[in-house]
């Protein structure tokens, strides 16, 4: 019996198209054969999650699946859609990679689609636009740096030179539409302009394809890269690489790499554009007496001077230990440090002495705040009275 193409992909039947793109991303990375050379069992289930997401991302195979199962798409089970996926169980190769990096315009990152480039005469098309994310440290934030990267890519086939042909072959110029990629019919009056049928608009045909990319021209391939990380940089922020992307069809230009950036949550720092907010706990007789109290910034200690009778959420401000302004080279923002007043748990018999001696010598002006707010209630229980 095949298997159930929800279950393959791990949601409901009736999971939204967002849900079940998700989980074949998800899916499509971890399983994906050049994340597991050699594993003949994850490339398997690579090309079942393949299949499954081509015959449930579109609507109406779909619904013919939902009504009749397998049978209804003609197909035996995954693995056995139709496709140009040439091994990869339907997904084409385009399709492929436009899942794994997504497109960050809202629209497909094939040749020829939206940030594709249009195809020309040779079929020379634009490659595709990538995205990768990558999670820095709020210390990379505040110094800048330069992040390694090795990220699955689409490359011009060396063996073809880009071509799609058979080394030692070429294209051949098409002989239907003479080159142009174009044939006219007359209707009346007018003449139609139409993408030739035998070359696909491309105006050459490849007799004798390159074994190596199949005929593409390019293929999957890894890339390492340097990326410079400009100090002040913010979640969601896109550094553009120019001609990083996919390697262009039958040589037209490459796309380009966006990088989207994600900053790490920090343990001591939260932060508000350039400025970072830190609260520090002190003790009872700290914020009574008062004094000196180290704080931490990203540069190292600092000491800040507390009043007696500071309060708990009282901030202090330490001008420019904050992160740099990411348009504003050479400035920066601001660090701001806010007291939380510590309650003293777990006393022993000694320090419940001292406290319950100290309760009983504190005077109305030792708590002015209490004083107030007290005497605003005795004013008010007493008009609820009459």
């Amino acid at each position: 019996m095949s298997k159930d193409l929800y279950e393959i992909l791990g949601v409901a039947r009736d999971a939204s198209d967002a849900e079940i793109k998700a989980a074949y991303r998800k899916l499509a990375m971890r399983l994906h054969p050049d994340r597991n050379p050699g594993d003949e069992e994850a490339e398997t289930q690579f090309k079942e999650v393949n299949a499954a997401y081509e015959a449930l991302k579109d609507p109406k195979k779909r619904a013919i699946y939902d009504q009749y199962g397998h049978a209804g798409l003609g197909q035996g089970g995954p693995g056995g859609f139709p496709g140009d996926g040439a091994g990869f169980g339907g997904a084409g190769f385009g399709d492929i990679f436009e899942e794994f990096f997504g497109d960050i315009f809202g629209g497909g990152g094939g040749p020829g689609g939206p940030r594709g480039g249009r195809g020309g005469r040779g079929g020379a098309a634009r490659g595709e636009d990538f995205r990768y994310d990558i999670s820095i440290s709020l210390e990379s934030v505040a110094e800048g740096s330069e992040e390694k990267l090795r990220i699955p890519s689409i490359i011009s086939c060396e063996s073809c030179g880009g071509s799609g042909a058979k080394p030692g072959s070429g294209p051949e110029t098409c002989a239907h539409c003479h080159g142009s990629g174009q044939v006219r019919s007359q209707q009346g009056f007018f003449s139609i302009s139409r993408p030739c049928p035998s070359c696909s608009g491309r105006g050459q045909i490849i007799r004798d394809p390159c074994p190596e990319c199949h005929g593409q021209g390019r293929k999957r391939s890894q890339k390492s890269l340097t990326v410079k990380i400009p100090p002040g940089i913010e979640t969601g922020n896109r550094i553009r690489l120019t001609g990083e992307g996919g390697a262009g069809l039958h040589g037209g230009p490459a796309g380009d790499l966006y990088i989207v950036v994600e900053v790490k949550e920090h343990p001591i720092f939260d932060r508000d554009g350039p400025d970072l907010l830190c609260q520090v706990p002190i003790t009872f007789p700290q914020a009574a007496l008062g004094g000196k109290i180290e704080v931490p910034t990203l540069s190292g200690r600092a000491r800040i001077t507390l009043p007696a009778g500071t309060q708990t959420g009282k901030r202090f401000v330490l001008r420019g230990k904050g992160l740099p302004h990411l348009n504003r080279p050479g400035v920066n923002g601001n660090l701001v440090v806010e007291v939380r007043v510590e309650t003293p748990v777990r006393l022993n018999g000694r320090q419940k002495e001292l406290m319950e001696e100290l309760a009983g010598t504190l005077e109305n002006e030792s708590q002015p705040d209490s004083t107030s707010f007290f005497d605003r209630v005795k004013v008010f229980l007493d008009k609820m009275s009459t």
